[in-house]
């Protein structure tokens, strides 16, 4: 009994790659990425906030409260020492019912430090209704 393991007659290699198990396994591949990154990117469910310009009306019950470049802090016109001296303002505010609005006017130059320390004093005061004031864009621009 004998077993033919080749053609004796040829015996010229084969050089050429068989692509074919590659070509196969990149579909494959990118059929899997296909399906999976839209779940991945759209798994958790948020609401995007949407871009809109809002005309704001001026109420004379509304606080207004600046920062300017130095970091100084200011009810309407008037300096406030400290952030204690404004907590106890706004907890006066935080009193009354309906709650007014504070709306905070910050220089574009100065530091978020000033800001972030009126926010602060909002929080400790009870504050829940809190606005940013800010100009338009120029028009075509």
């Amino acid at each position: 009994m004998a077993m033919a393991v080749g053609s004796s007659d040829d015996d010229s290699v084969i050089s050429a790659i068989n692509t074919t198990p590659l070509v196969d396994v990149m579909l494959v591949l990118l059929i899997i990425f296909l399906i999976t990154i839209p779940v991945v990117t759209t798994s958790i469910p948020v609401q995007l906030p949407k871009e809109r310009v809002e005309v704001r009306e001026t109420k004379p019950e509304n606080i207004v409260i600046s920062v300017d470049k130095a970091g100084n802090i200011f009810w309407y016109d008037a300096k406030v020492g400290d952030v204690e001296s404004l907590v106890v303002k706004l907890k006066k505010v935080s009193a009354m019912k309906p709650q007014p609005e504070v709306q905070i006017r910050g220089d574009s130059n100065g530091r978020y430090e000033g800001v972030g320390k009126i926010l602060y004093a909002c929080q400790r005061a009870g504050i829940t209704k809190v606005a940013f004031i800010t100009e338009p864009p120029p028009l075509g621009g």
